[in-house]
């Protein structure tokens, strides 16, 4: 993952810097930088210093970058860039300065936790931290005694964490990220939801990854559900932003009774299955506060089942720190009782691999079958989606007959999985891999900014 230094104050009345002796061969060195903050300065080396890097104060006050911290460097065009620094862009941020960003602070606490054995330097913030005029932001980092608010400088690179699509358009949200992204040429990582119908739209005449796309139409007529009905026995409707499992119905037809069937979570989270004599009267019942052409129409799949109820799998792939996809969580969700969908928060509940198939030959085809399947569909959903994609979480089901199918891609995948305790290592190193993408990124600005955006 690189080679690190501690950096360490030192008093001395110039723009000094001190490098370790094997540093000297880097060539000429002038500036020093910390995030988007610069500094003039005279080098100096000297053979003990090994792993440490010594600055003066009069650097400090400029660059604002911290003492006894681990970094990773990056030397180019004169200038040596310590860091890199990520800044984590969230909202709904509280009063709290033990709590900051109330009940997401511990699931932030993790990402900042781990910064310094990556060699990197990590904060949260929001837009109302940026200090524009002064080109420093408030944000917030992790130590030993918790969250703590320090000024920092803009970032080398942005990793985007807001909460929601709906937070996501709000006008000084939108006004903040535009500005850091075009005026000041910020690369901005995970920027924004996905759409499922966009998505589908996107990757589905790509003959890669075409055979895992479900039969799917945004906006569907009585017609083609009644036709789908007929084609598959069952369909799911679903909202096109939806997330969760919210909003999801399933539609089944039984010829015998010449009755609809429509199995759904109601208002007080309770799973239902009521029966409609006709789909007319469904959608009466189902979309009196909805609106259909915010839906889509989804193949049903016979799922393969665990204890009688279907399963999926939630597979988690994150770019590394040479920009390449990884799989770095796999698991599969099985469904509660009488639940629509696997969601954890519909009575899903998680379970390793090793816990579905106890056939050590079996489980490792599946494994692979899923790998394959998430890391081509993360290799088109990259090439069709503008913006720089550092993660994304699927949900991919496998058929009766052995068939893989992609229902749905997040690229703000939740992490709720990873409180099973048998996913400890694959949610560290999900974790690694979104910060270490951040610093792919920052030494490509750095080094090859014209390319960056190739």
């Amino acid at each position: 993952m690189g080679k690190t230094y501690t950096v360490q104050f030192i008093n001395k009345s110039t723009k000094t810097i001190i490098l370790p002796e094997t540093m000297r061969n880097k060539g000429k060195i002038e500036k020093i930088a910390f995030g988007t903050l610069y500094s003039a300065c005279q080098t100096e080396y000297k053979k003990d210093l090994e792993n440490r890097i010594l600055i003066s104060k009069e650097i400090v006050n400029k660059i604002k970058i911290r003492d006894g911290i681990n970094i990773h460097i990056v030397i180019h065009d004169g200038t040596i860039h310590l860091g890199p620094l990520i800044g984590i862009f969230t909202a709904g941020f509280t009063k709290s300065s033990l709590r900051p960003t109330g009940g997401r602070s511990l699931f932030f606490s993790k990402y900042l936790s781990i910064e310094q054995s990556l060699g990197i330097c990590a904060f949260i913030f929001g837009a109302h931290h940026i200090n524009w005029e002064e080109g420093t932001i408030d944000g917030f980092i992790y130590a030993k005694e918790g969250f703590k608010q320090v000024t920092l400088p803009f970032p080398n690179v942005i990793y985007d964490r807001l909460p929601n699509r709906k937070v996501e358009k709000l006008q000084k949200i939108k006004a903040a990220k535009n500005r850091l992204r075009n005026s000041y040429s910020i690369p901005w990582y995970n920027p924004g939801f996905f759409n499922k119908w966009d998505i589908h739209k996107l990757i589905i005449n790509d003959l890669s990854v075409s055979s895992y796309l479900p039969e799917t139409y945004i906006n569907p007529t009585i017609s083609k559900m009644e036709e789908m009905l007929k084609k598959y026995k069952s369909i799911f409707l679903k909202p096109a932003n939806g997330s969760l499992g919210l909003g999801v119905f399933q539609l089944m037809y039984s010829k015998e009774e010449n009755q609809y069937f429509s199995r759904y979570r109601d208002k007080k989270s309770r799973n239902r299955l009521k029966k409609f004599p006709s789909l007319e009267h469904f959608l009466k019942h189902a979309f009196q506060d909805r609106t259909l052409s915010d839906y889509l129409a989804q193949q049903g799949i016979k799922l393969i089942r665990f204890d009688k109820n279907q399963l999926d799998f939630r597979i988690h792939t994150n770019k590394d720190e040479f920009g390449n996809w990884k799989v770095t969580a796999l698991a599969a969700k099985v469904a509660g009782k009488g639940s629509v969908t696997t969601h954890l928060n519909n009575g899903g509940v998680v379970k390793i691999l090793e816990e579905i198939y106890t056939n050590e030959q079996e489980r490792n085809h599946i494994m692979h079958l899923l790998t394959e399947a998430a890391i081509k569909l993360s290799v088109s959903i990259d090439k069709h989606v503008k913006g720089f994609i550092g993660e994304i979480g699927f949900d991919l089901g496998l058929d009766q007959d052995g068939k893989i199918w992609m229902f749905e891609a997040n690229s703000k995948p939740g992490r709720s999985i990873f409180s099973y305790p048998k996913l400890k290592k694959a949610d560290l190193y999900s974790r690694k891999l979104a910060l270490l993408y951040g610093r792919f990124l920052a030494e490509k600005a750095i080094k090859e900014p014209g390319r960056l955006y190739e």
